[in-house]
Formats: structure tokens, C-alpha cells, sequence
């Protein structure tokens, strides 16, 4: 694994990767360390596209020395919670991405809904999510001419990312469905406020009035007391994790 530290400011340090799979894996195993009780002290955990930050090192060079010696394996990361978002396959531009996919569009709503993915980092707006999963032969360009309004809720793809808009914004990535009531993806008043926090796995669940033809799966069940119509969301994350 190609990794760069560099220190950023006085209890910092920021972990430079080759490319997000390198930065995913590595952001991984920090999780998996920490929760083993063998991290040293890090108060925060920034994962971004090709980047980690670990803030609030106690022994910032101590630990700089020793990063580049782990040994992190690549592939598969199955960390994380699962959290199961219901979406109708109504997107406006689902019959271009199944074009792109070279399939039907109950197919391209089919394969999507069938993967498991991971929140590799946040970013855009508050409760934005990059999940990555998709497999390289379905990663889509974004929109030549970007939206000027994306509506909360929408299901979309770009790159190698899929993503569930939280409030409505501005947005260029393809939009291939619709989480019914998206209002529990960000919530400054719980905590914590993101529902899709780095490392989290997402599945997509089809639901509701699913057009093109497709059968669609039960709504998933709300967990009892927790506030979030048509989602699915871990003990652990209830208990206020």
C-alpha cells in the first residue's frame, strides 16, 4: 500500500493515498484497531475521497512512524452497520444509465438494488453520503448540464458512487430513484445527525410503486424507538452511538 503522512497542524495528521481503495481500506482498519483497543488515542476519524484524517493524536509522531508499517489488506470491506434505504426506481434519467449499462430498465433498477455498498466518506451537503459498491464496468459520467434543483430524496449515480440526496440542492449525478421519505438522513437534533456515517453499508431496498414492471420488496420495518419512516437502522446506532 502507497501512503503519504503529512502533519497538519499540532495533533494531526493526514494519510495520502494512490487512489479511494487504498484510502477505504486503511480507513477500515483504523476502525477495526480502534475498536480492538490497539489505536492509540484519536479523537476524530476523516475519511475523504483518497485521504484519512486522524485529529487529536496524542503521540502525533509516534504514531506517523508506525502507519506506514501496517500491514492493511485490500479487497472486500465488510465493516460497518447495515443500513437499508427503500427506493422507488422512478429516476428521470434511469432509461440513460440502463443504456449506459447496456440492459432494460428493470434490469438496471434490479442490479443496482443488488449490491451492498459502504459510505466511504461525507461530503456536498449535510447527511451526503459517497457509497462506493458499484462495480467499475457500471460506474456512469455525471450529467453534462447539472440541475439546478435536485429534489431530497433522490437516488443517484456518478462515477463509481451511489448517493441518496438529502435536502434538495444543486446537483449533475443521474438520478434513478427516489427514497420515499428521505427526512431521516440528516437530523441536527439526534445523535448522531448523519444517518450514513463513514463506514456504514448501505442496501437499497425497492419498494412502493415501483413502475417498469419490477416486483417490488417489502417496505423495511422502522425499528421501535426510533423515529425514521421506512428505514432500517442498527441497534447500536439507536442506542446513541
Amino acid at each position: 500500500m502507497s501512503l503519504r503522512v503529512r502533519t497538519a497542524g499540532r495533533h494531526a495528521l493526514l494519510v495520502e493515498f494512490a487512489d479511494a481503495e487504498q484510502a477505504g481500506a486503511f480507513h477500515a482498519e483504523v476502525l477495526r484497531r480502534r475498536g480492538a483497543g490497539v489505536l492509540p488515542p484519536v479523537r476524530e476519524i476523516v475519511p475523504g475521497a483518497r485521504t484519512v484524517l486522524l485529529d487529536g493524536v496524542a503521540e502525533r509522531d509516534a504514531l506517523a512512524r508506525q502507519l506506514g508499517e501496517w500491514d492493511v489488506p485490500l479487497g472486500a470491506v465488510t465493516d460497518g452497520d447495515v443500513v437499508t434505504i427503500p427506493v422507488v426506481y422512478d429516476g428521470p434519467d434511469l432509461a440513460e444509465v440502463a443504456g449506459l449499462w447496456g440492459m432494460s430498465e428493470e434490469d438496471a433498477a434490479a442490479r443496482h438494488a443488488s449490491y451492498t455498498y459502504r459510505v466511504a466518506f461525507c461530503g456536498f451537503a449535510p447527511g451526503f453520503g459517497y457509497l462506493t459498491g458499484l462495480p467499475e464496468e457500471l460506474h456512469v459520467p455525471r450529467r453534462a448540464t447539472p440541475r439546478t434543483r435536485v429534489p431530497a430524496g433522490a437516488v443517484a449515480v456518478a462515477g463509481g458512487y451511489s448517493a441518496v440526496y438529502p435536502r434538495a440542492t444543486p446537483g449533475g449525478w443521474q438520478l434513478i430513484g427516489t427514497m420515499p421519505d428521505p427526512s431521516g438522513l440528516w437530523d441536527p437534533l439526534r445523535e448522531p445527525a448523519a444517518l450514513l456515517a463513514p463506514g456504514t453499508r448501505v442496501r437499497f431496498a425497492p419498494t412502493g410503486s415501483t413502475p417498469r414492471g419490477s416486483a417490488p420488496d417489502p417496505a423495511p420495518q422502522t425499528p421501535a424507538g426510533l423515529d425514521l419512516p421506512g428505514l432500517t437502522r442498527p441497534a447500536s446506532e439507536r442506542s446513541g452511538r
